[in-house]
């Protein structure tokens, strides 16, 4: 597992989006982080090539549309990816003081 060097905001939402669930696939993490897929989809090549999460294309044929890529943090990655979370919304809290944007587990990263 490589080290990322500096934590973008998007970066940290998308981690936080990973932390969320098991597996998650693509278009839910852009829903999620409210980022667009030009944004969100570099961010989970450049985590799968440094070894923090895994990418696997769905088996299942009976779903109609094309096949979803699922992502899971790998569990070497997860204690880092949640102090890369929380040092953002610490930051950004700090920051910007108490926000609308700033609710339970979700934070704007402008």
């Amino acid at each position: 597992m490589e080290n990322l060097g500096r934590i973008t905001p998007a970066t940290a939402l998308v981690l936080d989006a990973l932390l969320s669930a098991e597996s998650v696939w693509g278009l839910q993490i852009v829903k999620d982080t409210g980022k667009k897929p030009g944004t969100v989809y570099p961010i989970l090549e450049r985590l799968e090539a440094a070894g923090w999460l895994q990418g696997e294309w769905e088996t299942a044929e009976e779903r109609k549309g094309p096949r979803r890529r699922y992502y899971r943090l790998l569990a070497d990655a997860r204690p880092m990816a949640q102090e890369f979370v929380r040092a953002q919304r610490s930051r950004t809290s700090t920051a910007t003081g108490p926000s609308p944007a700033f609710r339970e587990g979700e934070w704007s990263a402008g």
